[in-house]
């Protein structure tokens, strides 16, 4: 496939992926984009959730729009650094997951990214790696001579280590293994650079570090946004689960957008949808409603098709502007001896009883005509439909 390398398509990527810094500089890596030589990238992601969300999707436009232009991307599953956790960004040490709980969460991710990335391109299909593969093969040897790059003080420097020792609270041995670890992963695939968001900048050096070292070779480091809230700095997390995650029917993903906070619509508009950049004072202008409904039915459109996008825009209007009740109701069984608060916490329709509780009290739980419950113990009809937060439905069998 002939790298493509028309200047101003590549610059419009850039900005559309929000590129922060580009490592040793941005000017160097355009003329590299620019040589007609194809580059080979590859983004990691430690499988630490069952699900991906609009911040891991926008930097994967970023990287299937590269590989439209030629080069060669890689998905790297993170299978085995998700066993160490990652510190980036961690008050406290993140939870070691087993072997087992990491193959669980992967499970899902190759479906939910194949709308975004073309693993079946005849030409120059992006490709899917394990970090498993190379580094549950490392002795321990190898990791002494790995580890003899760095120094504690370059570890230090981190500031989550940095925070942490202020704090006096623990900073475990194992987490140092971690950039290390990853840093490994640029020499395994021999890979020219590293797209990454920027709470990564520290572990994409470590592999910049070991890839001059061990096979004299430059690599570029790629560093995007990462998806917040304008206002108050909210990002969207696999780990914390926050934010609007993509392994959800049609109405569920398009309900979750139109939930989303109004300043949310400029950062998803340019990194999350490919509408027109020239729509986008139009788009703004329009409302939140309008504006929110044209960048859901985008994203819904680009994960599940445009008939999906379409019959979830109609079913989103016809229950949230007209006062209607979805048609795909979720149904709850109600059984003897079982209350209201247990049957919605199995269903997992609320997460506990003090969430429930919280619902109640703050008026977030209504009957079809609107009728606030205020009473926690209370015993639905048969056949009730109960409107659950600002959302969520169910019916009562």
């Amino acid at each position: 496939m002939k790298t493509i390398t028309d200047k101003a398509r590549i610059e419009e990527i850039f900005a559309r992926g929000t590129v922060v810094e580009v490592l040793p500089s941005r000017d160097e890596l355009m003329v590299r984009l620019m040589s007609g030589k194809s580059i080979r990238i590859y983004i990691g992601v430690d499988p630490t959730g069952t699900a991906i969300h609009l911040g891991h999707a926008k930097n994967l436009f970023f990287l299937e729009e590269l590989r439209q232009l030629g080069h060669e991307v890689i998905f790297l599953f993170g299978d085995f650094t998700a066993r160490i956790g990652d510190p980036s960004d961690k008050k406290a040490t993140r939870k070691q997951l087993s072997a087992d709980e990491v193959k669980a969460n992967m499970a899902g991710w190759i479906e939910q990214i194949s709308p975004i990335l073309d693993f079946k391109d005849a030409e120059n299909p992006a490709k899917i790696m394990y970090n498993s593969t190379w580094l549950s093969k490392l002795t321990f040897e190898d990791i002494l001579e790995l580890s003899a790059n760095f120094t504690v003080q370059q570890m230090l420097e981190r500031d989550m280590f940095a925070k942490r020792m202020k704090e006096n609270a623990p900073i475990h041995l194992h987490e140092f293994m971690y950039p290390l670890m990853q840093g490994y992963d640029s020499v395994a695939m021999d890979v020219d650079a590293e797209l990454c968001g920027t709470d990564q900048i520290f572990n994409a050096m470590a592999g910049r570090t070991l890839i001059k070292r061990l096979k004299d070779k430059e690599k570029f480091v790629i560093a995007l946004n990462l998806i917040a809230n304008p206002k108050t700095g909210e990002l969207m997390s696999k780990s914390n689960g926050t934010g609007v995650f993509v392994n959800v029917p049609a109405n569920d993903l398009f309900g979750s957008i139109m939930a989303l906070p109004d300043p949310m619509i400029e950062p998803l508009f340019l990194n999350c949808t490919r509408i027109p950049m020239e729509d986008k004072e139009a788009l703004l202008a329009s409302g939140p409603k309008e504006a929110k409904a044209r960048l859901a039915s985008d994203i819904v459109r680009r994960f599940h098709g445009e008939d999906a996008a379409k019959l979830a825009g109609e079913s989103w209007n016809k229950t949230f502007s007209k006062g209607g009740v979805p048609d795909d109701v979720q149904e709850i069984s109600l059984g003897e001896g079982v209350s209201l608060a247990d049957a919605l916490v199995g269903a997992k329709v609320v997460a506990s009883k003090a969430e429930w509780r919280r619902l109640i009290d703050g008026g977030g739980i209504k009957l079809e005509d609107d009728t606030k419950v205020t009473d926690p113990n209370f015993k639905p009809a048969k056949g009730a439909i109960l409107k659950i937060g600002k959302r969520r439905f169910v019916k009562v069998v």
